[in-house]
């Protein structure tokens, strides 16, 4: 279920920090994704970017929180939980997510966007569809993307395609 509304001030700087992180990936020779995940008190627990460099392809943020959530916090504490990221998760994300029982996910910028973008440049198509979480995991709330931060991402998702 999309549930958008104008990002809280706290959103809004999770969400920088997750542009933050994909800058960082960027400019270690990774591609521009980066997720944090927030407990139900408003601490950060996790944060990482992506670090699929090196050929393992499922190396997202988003799916080292699922698996780090795994063994670190409660099912109550997952469940209460915010997960916000740089990017919509893609399928293989979207299902850790909800596997893991992790509670809502913000967004900076949408899988659609990725997408158009992609092929504007010429790019070849990402192997995986992009798909909304909700398609993967329809009991998902999840919230974006918010349009402050789209054209940063767009740039750097550029850089990473040689455009």
């Amino acid at each position: 279920m999309t549930d958008f509304h104008e990002p809280t001030p706290d959103e809004r700087r999770h969400l920088r920090r997750c542009v933050d992180l994909a800058r960082e990936a960027l400019d270690d020779g990774d591609e521009p994704f980066g997720s944090l995940l927030v407990d139900g008190a408003g601490q950060v627990r996790f944060e990482d970017r992506n670090r699929v460099k090196h050929g393992d392809e499922t190396r997202h943020p988003e799916f080292e929180i699922a698996r780090w959530s795994a063994s670190n916090l409660t099912a109550e504490e997952r469940a209460e939980s915010t997960v916000y990221t740089s990017g919509e998760h893609c399928p293989m994300c979207s299902a850790a997510h909800a596997w893991m029982g992790l509670g809502r996910i913000v967004y900076a910028v949408s899988s659609a966007q990725l997408t158009q973008w992609r092929e504007s440049w010429g790019a070849a198509p990402s192997p995986v569809a992009p798909l909304p979480i909700t398609a993967i995991a329809p009991d998902q709330v999840a919230s974006g993307p918010v349009a402050e931060f789209a054209a940063e991402l767009r740039d750097m998702h550029a850089r990473s395609f040689g455009v």
